[in-house]
């Protein structure tokens, strides 16, 4: 693909969709072929849409395509109108014409970012700059029907498929790690459609933080204190349609719910 030509406009036009909430089957333009492709469309459409950051969502690659790509996750950016409290009146937005699923996950807060320049992190590095875990509900929604079909550098391309994050109530004593092994499950309607742990993940939702850091420091993306890290789907992706219930069972941890609703326009 034309990197800078194509790259402005696909970027285009998932802001223009995601703004207009029409939904659209097709790619809209050559399909990103690597990781950097899909992180080139993404900046485009970062650098062009009008709402602040306020974190990011870290996808699992899983294998083949983890061994395909040379990385086994991805990310994209959180906007700050779409994180809301999980509380008992809380709401799930997705693209009804297009793709949309919730995933239960554990969020990590970025207390102290790291100092410019750094690239590399280990676990415990990774750590020191997290202040806070809470639980929570990922929105995965794109205007794109098969945004989760066409493998990551297609997910990467539109915001990693994100579209709202619900942030539930902290983790007591993260740091002793046994959140980890707490088993999650999820409810859609009240049947149970998964369950999991986060210590499933490759180096557990730590490993998450550390990519996360490593990936933006080398795209040149300040991090901000202050930022949530959702550190990837626990029981997995389970896709919803408006009018359904979610329910997260995170044990002794919280249980959290929320009403799937369409995304308007903006």
């Amino acid at each position: 693909m034309n990197a800078s030509n194509d790259a402005e406009r696909i970027a285009a036009f998932f802001l223009d969709a995601r703004r207009t909430t029409v939904g659209f089957t097709d790619y809209p333009g050559p399909v990103p072929t690597t990781l950097e492709e899909g992180y080139a469309i993404q900046a485009e459409a970062l650098a062009h849409s009008n709402d602040p950051v306020a974190g990011w969502k870290v996808g699992r690659i899983l294998p083949p395509l983890s061994d395909q790509f040379g990385c086994d996750r991805l990310a994209g950016p959180i906007f700050a109108p779409t994180v809301v409290a999980a509380d008992a009146d809380a709401v799930g937005l997705t693209f009804s014409q297009g793709f949309g699923a919730a995933e239960a996950e554990f969020l990590f807060r970025i207390g102290t970012p790291p100092p410019a320049g750094k690239k590399e992190f280990t676990l415990e590095e990774a750590a020191s700059h997290i202040d806070a875990v809470h639980i929570g509900i990922e929105i995965a929604s794109s205007p794109f029907q098969g945004i989760n079909g066409m493998g990551p550098a297609v997910t990467i391309s539109d915001f990693g498929n994100n579209n709202g994050l619900l942030v539930g109530p902290a983790v007591p004593d993260w740091r002793d790690g046994t959140y980890a092994l707490q088993s999650v499950s999820t409810r859609i309607d009240e049947v149970e459609v998964g369950t999991g742990t986060a210590s499933a993940f490759p180096d557990g939702a730590i490993g998450s933080v550390r990519f996360l850091l490593e990936n933006l420091a080398k795209r040149g993306i300040i991090i901000q204190m202050g930022w949530w890290i959702s550190t990837g789907a626990v029981t997995g992706v389970h896709p919803v349609q408006p009018g359904q219930t979610v329910e997260t069972d995170f044990g002794p941890l919280g249980i959290l719910s929320c009403r799937i609703a369409a995304q308007e326009p903006r």
